[in-house]
């Protein structure tokens, strides 16, 4: 069966994109509709409208995910999902996770017009609390649904209105306390498609409209403390001092210069937070802390990064009297994609003659959750000039639609037969 007659609708992408935007807490500021928030419930309640209208059969879990079932002709097989997630960060762009949604809505939309029918059902899937920017932990929602979260860690992420997690899906309608009866486990989907814009700017640079991911990148996060001797910054000669602050320039030198030159291609490190103690302008610094992010689709990236650092804090402790500690705040591994998937999209791709480039993803997704329990996929459509999570996020209309038919004949592949 051939699915190059099946093409995604660019006015009705555009049109669900717009619909989803007008649910916006800050109008003029950017997108901002966090979890479990009125304009998240005003979107949910559109698109389980749209899956409702469509046929599918729609369910809400106990935290708030969304799944909308297209039956196929063998029910007992294990589903293809597809989907992303509609909350933004605060003033975000209309694209983030908006994009793998309506996507997934119109390959569902294309099907029956079509009269398509799957061998295996596929499931339309809108993630909640993926950013994590309203309690502190990102990929809530799907990391709920494979068993990764309980109700005792939604109790302790808590927003900066004091209402933790727990309290504001009860708040909204849900009931988190009975989530554990529908965690999804190994085998019990076939695979996992998710389409997203880039977020950066290789694909918008390189003039491809479409990029088959083969890996999301693992992550480390580390706090470096510095201390020091505080004293008074114009009476102490510099020859006697014990400055924390200077070590930390040094440290946030060595992580540029390892994930740069001593780690590998894929390597990323950034330090982004600083923290100084008092924090004074005429005051030595008593101590420092410093938080790095190194990020790579392969460990021995990241593991150069901690190498280099652990050297670097040895010679500063020896050569300028600091004392130093590095603490490990949190460690998720690298996910490679399954060539299956891969295949299937790469396949889809080459069928309709769109570009495309296989890439490594350095952000975090929903799908790299569910990888513990099924095969996983992801296609990127590029962000212009790289923007992405501020108001001026934008992909073209035309890079949407190439996506969402390379999603389409995916997930035709994947869904063609039960076995």
């Amino acid at each position: 069966m051939s699915d190059q007659g099946y093409g995604a609708s660019a006015k009705r992408l555009e049109e669900h994109i717009e619909a989803l935007a007008r649910f916006n807490a800050t109008p003029g500021r950017g997108i901002t509709r966090f979890s479990y928030s009125e304009q998240d419930r005003s979107a949910r309640e559109y698109l389980m409208g749209k899956m409702a209208e469509l046929g599918l059969e729609v369910s809400v879990d106990p935290v708030g995910n969304i799944r909308g079932r297209f039956e196929g002709s063998k029910p007992g097989a294990a589903p293809v999902l597809t989907g992303s997630h509609i909350d933004t960060v605060l003033y975000g762009g209309r694209y983030d996770g908006v994009v793998g949604v309506v996507c997934a809505l119109e390959a569902l939309t294309v099907f029956r017009e079509r009269g398509f029918t799957p061998v295996r059902p596929l499931e339309m899937v809108v993630f909640v609390e993926e950013e994590g920017v309203n309690f502190g932990s990102g990929m809530a929602g799907s990391k709920a649904l494979v068993g990764l979260s309980d109700v005792e860690t939604m109790k302790q992420l808590v927003n900066d209105d004091g209402v933790s997690m727990y309290e504001a899906a009860k708040r909204a309608g849900f009931d988190p306390d009975s989530m554990t009866r529908r965690l999804i486990a190994p085998g019990d989907v076939h695979a996992m498609l998710e389409i997203h814009i880039e977020q950066s700017l290789v694909l918008d640079t390189e003039r491809i409209p479409v990029g088959i991911v083969t890996g999301i990148a693992g992550m480390k996060r580390l706090r470096i403390r510095i201390d020091g001797q505080p004293n008074h910054a114009g009476a102490t000669p510099m020859r006697y001092r014990r400055d924390p602050m200077a070590g930390a320039a040094l440290v946030i030198s060595a992580v540029e210069e390892a994930a740069a030159k001593k780690a590998l291609p894929t390597t990323v490190g950034t330090v982004g937070k600083v923290v100084c103690s008092p924090n004074v302008i005429n005051v030595i610094p008593r101590s420092v802390e410093v938080f790095v992010d190194t990020r790579d689709v392969d460990p021995k990236g990241m593991d150069a990064v901690v190498s280099t650092l652990e050297s670097t804090l040895e010679r500063l402790s020896r050569e300028r009297g600091l004392t130093c500690r590095m603490d490990t705040l949190g460690e998720i591994e690298p996910t490679l994609c399954s060539k299956r998937v891969v295949d299937a999209l790469q396949g889809a791709a080459e069928q309709r003659e769109i570009p495309f480039m296989r890439m490594t993803s350095g952000a975090l997704h929903d799908t790299a959750v569910l990888a513990g329990v099924t095969d996983i996929g992801m296609l990127f459509v590029p962000s212009k000039d790289g923007r992405s999570h501020v108001p001026e996020e934008r992909t073209e209309l035309d890079d949407i639609r190439k996506g969402c038919d390379v999603l389409i004949g995916a997930l035709v592949e994947l869904t063609r037969t039960g076995k």
